[in-house]
């Protein structure tokens, strides 16, 4: 179905059949390792198309009421009432020295040790490890996910990206192999957001990078083709990728082709997308239900 989603616009497409989270996302209640937090807030409120036995769902965004509605002041500041600052009381930087170079990171929750669950965000080009730990940014999703990990005994961190390329994984992967060194039964999931998921592509296609994770988060990102050269797909990582139909960075249509090339590959590939009908470039940073995404992985 979804090839001859592509051929139309998505304007059109989206006024399918209503459909519960619980088929789009089937399996995810059995095994839920992160409890509740604020889901009435979070939680996708109208999912218009399910596809691939739900790993493709079309959600529906809406500015008014996911943006106006929700923000205080648009894009900078969401209402109070979506925000906990219980993880600003746990919250520091600290650099890694490795591979020659300082890698400098920001942690909440269990990030000095004893961690179950951790998970990483990578910053996009141009941006830095503060903006993953901005609490009123992106109507306050990056201070949902602070506040699962922190309610659920896990690590939230983010960290400085300056290269965007072999360098960078390789200063992603010590922060990692350094985490589950004092947090040996923690499991991993990177996050990675636009121009990051370059970083995030690399870790799964790396034999021994990929066995340090237990998924990877796309929001908005690029596809890497070399991963059907690579090995990737026997590894069975996990893999979210969340994209706006008016992206204009990177083409909607190109990403979900490339979901459709793995789905065709490896039709049980643990793989799901989510798109975002008239959703931008930041809107799977702002929109991307977390808790929903953590526990298919994790479960």
């Amino acid at each position: 179905m979804l090839h001859r989603m592509l051929s139309v616009r998505p304007s059109r497409l989206f006024r399918g059949l209503l459909v519960g989270l619980s088929i789009a996302f089937a399996g995810t209640a059995q095994a839920e390792v992160l409890k509740p937090y604020k889901d009435r807030l979070f939680r996708y409120k109208k999912v218009t198309e399910s596809l691939y036995n739900g790993d493709f769902i079309v959600v529906e965004y809406s500015k008014q009421r996911d943006l106006r509605d929700r923000d205080e002041v648009d894009e900078r500041k969401v209402f109070g009432n979506y925000v906990s600052y219980k993880p600003k009381r746990g919250r520091g930087s600290a650099e890694l020295q490795a591979n020659g170079r300082t890698v400098k990171y920001m942690g909440t929750g269990k990030w000095k040790g004893g961690a179950r669950v951790i998970v990483i965000y990578i910053h996009g080009q141009g941006g830095n490890r503060f903006q993953g730990m901005n609490d009123v940014s992106f109507g306050g999703n990056f201070n949902r996910i602070q506040n699962l990990m922190v309610r659920n005994g896990g690590a939230y961190l983010t960290v400085d990206i300056e290269n965007f390329d072999k360098r960078g994984t390789a200063d992603v992967a010590a922060l990692i192999q350094y985490q589950k060194q004092i947090s040996p039964g923690a499991r991993v999931v990177v996050a990675c957001g636009s121009m990051g998921g370059i970083i995030c592509w690399n870790l799964v296609k790396n034999g021994n990078y990929s066995s340090l994770i237990s998924g990877i988060m796309l929001l908005g990102s690029p596809k890497d083709p070399n991963i059907f050269s690579s090995g990737a797909l026997s590894r069975n990582v996990p893999i979210y990728m969340g994209q706006g139909t008016l992206d204009r960075v990177y083409n909607w249509e190109t990403q979900a082709n490339f979901f459709k090339q793995i789905k065709s590959r490896a039709p049980n590939y643990p793989i799901k997308f989510t798109l975002f009908d008239t959703g931008t470039h930041g809107t799977p940073i702002r929109m991307t239900d977390w808790r929903l995404v953590l526990n298919w992985m994790l479960g």
